[in-house]
C-alpha cells in the first residue's frame, strides 16, 4: 500500500549545553535550560491534514560529550497517569515520547516514552514495524535520567492543572546498536529525532479518571508525519549538534 507524500519536516540546531545537568526534577525555568530554543508547537501527526491541537506541548535540546538532553511542557487540564512498571506499554497513558535514528538510515534506532508518574519504557527497533521489525525491550538506557514536574495534581478531578514538564538526560554510551554515527556525536552531525505527545479523551467516573471507550488516542508531534505512524524514521525531523553554546 502506498504511502501519503511526506510533509515538511523540521530542523531545529541543538546547542553545547553550559554545564552538565546534575539536577532533574522537571523544572524548566532553571538556568540550564534558559537559551537553549524551543521547538516550534506540536502539531497532530497527520500534519495539515488535521486541526492544530488544542494543548500545547513543545521541546528543548542540548548536548555536551557524555549526555543528550530533553526537555519537554505540556498544558494540560487534568494531569493523569497510571502505570508504574518500567517497560510497560506507556503510551496506554497519556505519555511524551522521543524517537532517535543516529545513522539517518531507518535501522537500529531508539524509543523512549514517559508518563506523569516518572514511569519510563525504552526500547529500539532494528527495522521499523511495517518492514517486519520488532521491539527490543531487552535494551535500556543505561545511566538514564529523568524527572517530572506537576503544575496541580496528579490524578485529581476536582481541580483544573496547568500541566506537566519533563527532564530526560540519555548518555550517549547507551546507544550502542546503530551503526556508521559517530556517537556521541560531533559538531555539525546530523541526528533523524522525532517526539510524539500521546493525549487520550477523559471522562470522571466516581471521582476518578477513565478513557472514554471506544476513543482513539491523539498523537500530536514535533515533525509531521502525514499518517498515523510514528515507525518512519526517514520522516522524522533533524537534528544538528552545534558546538557553540546558546546565547
Amino acid at each position: 500500500m502506498s504511502l501519503p507524500p511526506a510533509q515538511s519536516p523540521r530542523r531545529y540546531d541543538c546547542f553545547r549545553a553550559p554545564f552538565p545537568l546534575d539536577h532533574l526534577d522537571g523544572r524548566l525555568d532553571k538556568p540550564f535550560w534558559q537559551a537553549a530554543p524551543w521547538t516550534e508547537d506540536f502539531i497532530d501527526i497527520e500534519g495539515d491534514l488535521k486541526p492544530l491541537p488544542p494543548l500545547r506541548t513543545r521541546a528543548r535540546m542540548l548536548w555536551d560529550d557524555q549526555c543528550f538532553y530533553f526537555a519537554a511542557e505540556m498544558e494540560e487540564p487534568h494531569v493523569w497517569a497510571t502505570l508504574t512498571q518500567r517497560d510497560s506499554v506507556i503510551f496506554h497513558d497519556n505519555d511524551f515520547e522521543i524517537f532517535l535514528n543516529p545513522s539517518c538510515d531507518a535501522r537500529n534506532y531508539y524509543e523512549f516514552e514517559i508518563n506523569a508518574l516518572n514511569t519510563v519504557w525504552d526500547l529500539m527497533l532494528h527495522v521499523p514495524y511495517r518492514q517486519g521489525g520488532q521491539a527490543d525491550n531487552t535494551w535500556y538506557i543505561k545511566g538514564l535520567r529523568t524527572g517530572v514536574r506537576i503544575d496541580g495534581t496528579l490524578n485529581d478531578p476536582s481541580d483544573v492543572d496547568r500541566g506537566w514538564s519533563v527532564e530526560v538526560a540519555m548518555p550517549f554510551a547507551a546507544f550502542d546498536r546503530h551503526q556508521h554515527a559517530a556517537c556521541p556525536p560531533r559538531s555539525g552531525d546530523e541526528w533523524l529525532v522525532n517526539f510524539s505527545r500521546v493525549e487520550w479523551d477523559l471522562e470522571v467516573v466516581d471521582g476518578r479518571y477513565r478513557k472514554i471507550a471506544g476513543r482513539p488516542e491523539h498523537n500530536w508531534v514535533w515533525s509531521p508525519m502525514g499518517l498515523i505512524d510514528m515507525h518512519l524514521p526517514l520522516r522524522w525531523g533533524t537534528v544538528r549538534f552545534c558546538d557553540h553554546r546558546p546565547g
